[in-house]
């Protein structure tokens, strides 16, 4: 997962203004935090300079409105001293000629240095002068190469870490198929099972040590014309039970043609889900490389009919999925 995405997860609670910020990797940190060396913040303070060459009271501003910025970036940065296990935001200025040049430098939990981005120049007297819109517009300026940098701080640790999810196999959890008709939970189980690792990750039958935990449910509704709609649904979670992503897929088929044997039907419609699944995976965990796809797999994140009607029955009109979603 990228540090801009760990972020993320928060943004909600830290716009809302909570006094105790959920914290998801003390205490119990989850399978997966427990194979980081050092998990992603769970927030980013911005506390107001005390180099920046900048008054006491246009120091608080600048801080607040960078932290209003890198919201903007989701970056659920807050303008606060650090508390225990916060990364944070260190602003300083340099003075060059009649100008002054702001410096950011992002910090981890034990305040070491990690990396720093430049702003843009503002004259000396103005940025002396502290007017609010100027403070605003070098922070609204800053923030996207702030969101960067985290990115690139983020991907350097992961590369650095062997345990990493970027660097081993991810680890799924299957908790299996329910709802369908006929052999449908069997099947799709059986062929979820052979053909997912073919695309990377690791299915196993036990949530120890699952990075991942992945469902599929079926639902059907009779149609019109002796038909039967079938939705089948893929639901990624992580360890601690988020959702991060889900795969749909939408279709008819005859009345009553799956109520036995699924067939092939299950082959074509795996083949297409698995796909759809390792691409939530993917950017979810930011991965290096994933095997190629198999013959008929969907490519990319984009929609594939999942074709329910592959054993004979026609397809249906605006079929949807797997349709990878954003948490």
């Amino acid at each position: 997962m990228s540090l801009i995405r760990a972020l993320l997860l928060l943004l909600p609670a830290l716009l809302a203004g909570c006094g105790d910020l959920p914290r998801p990797f003390a205490g119990n940190p989850g399978a997966t935090a427990r194979r980081l060396a050092q998990p992603p913040p769970a927030r980013l303070a911005v506390p107001p300079p005390t180099a920046a060459l900048l008054p006491d009271e246009a120091g608080r501003a600048f801080a607040a409105a960078l932290a209003s910025a890198l919201q903007d970036q989701e970056v659920p940065a807050v303008a606060d001293l650090p508390r225990e296990g916060d990364w944070r935001l260190v602003t300083s200025a340099e003075l060059r000629g009649d100008e002054v040049v702001p410096v950011f430098t992002v910090q981890n939990p034990a305040g070491e240095d990690q990396g720093a981005a430049q702003g843009t120049a503002v004259a000396s007297a103005a940025w002396a002068e502290g007017a609010p819109p100027t403070l605003q517009g070098v922070a609204k300026t800053a923030a996207p190469n702030i969101a960067s940098l985290l990115t690139s701080i983020e991907a350097a640790r992961r590369e650095s870490d062997p345990n990493s999810l970027v660097n081993r196999p991810v680890r799924v959890f299957f908790k299996g198929v329910h709802g369908a008709p006929g052999d449908g939970d069997a099947s799709l189980a059986r062929q979820i099972r052979s053909q997912l690792p073919g695309l990377g990750p690791v299915v196993q039958d036990s949530a120890s040590g699952a990075d991942f935990v992945l469902e599929g449910k079926v639902a059907t509704e009779p149609t019109a014309g002796n038909m039967m709609q079938v939705e089948i649904q893929w639901r990624l979670e992580d360890a601690t039970g988020q959702e991060r992503g889900r795969v749909v897929q939408l279709n008819e088929v005859p009345g009553g043609s799956l109520d036995r044997y699924w067939g092939d039907v299950a082959v074509v419609v795996v083949q297409e889900a698995a796909a759809g699944i390792r691409d939530v995976i993917v950017k979810q965990t930011g991965a290096r490389q994933a095997p190629a796809q198999p013959k008929g797999a969907a490519a990319g994140g984009g929609a594939a009919g999942g074709n329910l009607a592959a054993a004979g029955g026609p397809a249906a009109a605006g079929q949807r999925g797997p349709a990878p979603r954003a948490p």
